[in-house]
């Protein structure tokens, strides 16, 4: 019968490590995962770890459609498994991971995917540093293929390499030197995890978000060879990569709550204000005796429209943790209000600055729409601090 770990509640601090596997129709890869796993934390399968210590396996399971509770319930037979079928995912495999952290006994947790590209021989090394250094200290430590020692199996093209080393300069600010921060091979103590804030599952790179959310003090890394996957289908899409940008938006809210909000805001009235300055100059010449009015009131729209894409967006990917319940009305009044403004200073400008260029005349009227903006925005809707709900309950976002 498969293990439950509500039969052994009471025996909590039995269990030393808990070995955390996300898992959507990996099936055929978990006998041979499960085997590894036990010959690396055990040498006699026995599942009583070296040194006396114990183990737990949890496979936190997406609804896969592959057999995988039929294989999970003869491998409990002989390991110490459990597996948990999320009925309703949330998060992705993040998602899956934080949950299996939630449920784990171990006063280590250790993450590794099940598709057997993680080396679980390498689980002794990776759990030294958290034995041996000074158990007090948060740490973390990654299964790196980049520090020397480490490699990989596949050969990555010119442009995989690329974009690897573009999404590693990209978490740089909030990740340090580490090498590998999107490894998802990493163990950290309970006490670690247990200061992380506002965890927002999204995606796969759910040990950058416990690298940045969980300060952790130091990060190691041991080398590993990063195998190719030996049954099923990789879950790294063109999809995943665009989440992995909305996650890094995300950490960069954490990591840097006053100056990331405001530098999206920047970039976003910095595009919607270049579309808007080629309309402008098309329509000066249009207007030549009323331009300073008009043209100010017809060029205004344009960036009105780039700054809705922006907004699409942000009510697509962050619509739960979303503080107005109608982000749209709230956005077109706000957009009224600076359509409103552009045209008051417009009526200012042609009254007051009669000597002034048609760039000054841009840079006045929607300045002062833009400020407007911002302040509607900030003050009264707080939709550009980046705040995000946490989803564990015993949590209460500060508000901050």
């Amino acid at each position: 019968m498969m293990a439950d770990p509500s039969d052994t509640k009471s025996d909590a601090g039995a269990i030393d490590v808990s070995i955390i596997v996300p898992a959507l129709n990996e099936a055929a890869n978990l006998p041979e995962l499960l085997r590894r796993i036990d010959s690396a934390m055990t040498g006699s399968g026995s599942g009583s770890g070296r040194g006396g210590r114990r183990y737990e396996v949890l496979v936190i399971d997406d609804n896969s459609t592959d057999g995988t509770p039929g294989v999970c319930a003869e491998l409990s037979r002989e390991y110490p498994l459990a597996l948990h079928v999320r009925t309703s995912p949330h998060g992705g495999l993040s998602g899956a991971v934080l949950h299996g952290m939630s449920l784990a006994r171990g006063e280590i947790l250790v993450v590794m995917d099940a598709d057997l590209q993680h080396p679980p021989e390498r689980l002794p090394d990776l759990l030294a540093p958290l034995t041996v250094d000074d158990p007090t200290s948060p740490l973390f430590v990654l299964g790196s293929r980049y520090v020397p020692g480490g490699s990989m199996a596949e050969k990555w093209g010119l442009m995989r390499r690329f974009n690897s080393r573009v999404a590693t300069l990209l978490a740089r600010p909030f990740a340090g030197r580490t090498r590998d921060p999107m490894s998802g091979f990493f163990a950290m103590r309970r006490r670690t995890y247990a200061t992380g804030r506002h965890l927002t599952p999204l995606g796969y790179k759910v040990g950058l978000e416990l690298m940045c959310k969980c300060r952790v003090g130091a990060v190691r890394e041991v080398p590993i060879h990063f195998d190719v996957r030996s049954h099923g289908q990789s879950k790294l899409t063109i999809k995943e990569q665009f989440r992995y940008l909305e996650h890094l938006s995300r950490l960069y809210d954490f990591h840097y709550p006053h100056a990331s909000p405001i530098a999206k805001f920047l970039i976003a009235t910095g595009i919607s204000w270049l579309v808007a300055f080629a309309l402008y100059l098309l329509l000066v010449p249009l207007f030549p005796q009323t331009g300073r009015v008009a043209v100010p009131l017809l060029a205004y729209p344009a960036a009105i429209l780039i700054t809705a894409a922006f907004h699409a967006r942000y009510v697509r990917t962050q619509r739960e943790f979303l503080v107005s319940p109608r982000p749209w009305l709230s956005f077109w009044l706000i957009a009224a209000a600076e359509w409103a403004a552009c045209a008051a200073a417009a009526a200012w400008v042609a009254w007051r600055v009669r000597s002034a260029t048609v760039a000054e005349v841009f840079v006045l009227t929607f300045g002062f729409a833009t400020l407007v903006r911002y302040i509607l925005r900030k003050e009264l809707l707080l939709d550009i601090r980046g705040l995000r709900r946490d989803p564990r309950r015993e949590e209460v976002p500060d508000g901050g």
